[in-house]
């Protein structure tokens, strides 16, 4: 289960049960999240579907703890494009 709380302005703190549970904290801003969404879905909808595609890939002990959501496409060249499809 994630579970996504808004915290701040801009970030939100994500938890993500285990074993072994981890707790994560994301920055997203306006800008990103329209690119993204086109203003379509929440930002938590974002950043809860965007923990399911980490999870997908990698194990929740491997997802930064901190960071900001424009660097999943760093990691994972794919990710817009498929976020987009996804809640598109």
């Amino acid at each position: 289960m994630i579970k996504v709380t808004r915290i701040g302005d801009q970030t939100y703190a994500v938890d993500v049960d285990g074993p072994p549970a981890t707790i994560h904290k994301v920055h997203l801003s306006r800008e990103y999240s329209r690119k993204l969404t086109a203003g379509q879905v929440s930002d938590e909808a974002l950043i809860l579907r965007s923990f399911e595609f980490l999870l997908e890939r990698e194990s929740n002990t491997s997802i930064l703890r901190e960071f900001d959501l424009r660097v999943i496409g760093r990691y994972f060249p794919e990710y817009e494009n498929e976020i987009r499809e996804t809640l598109g």
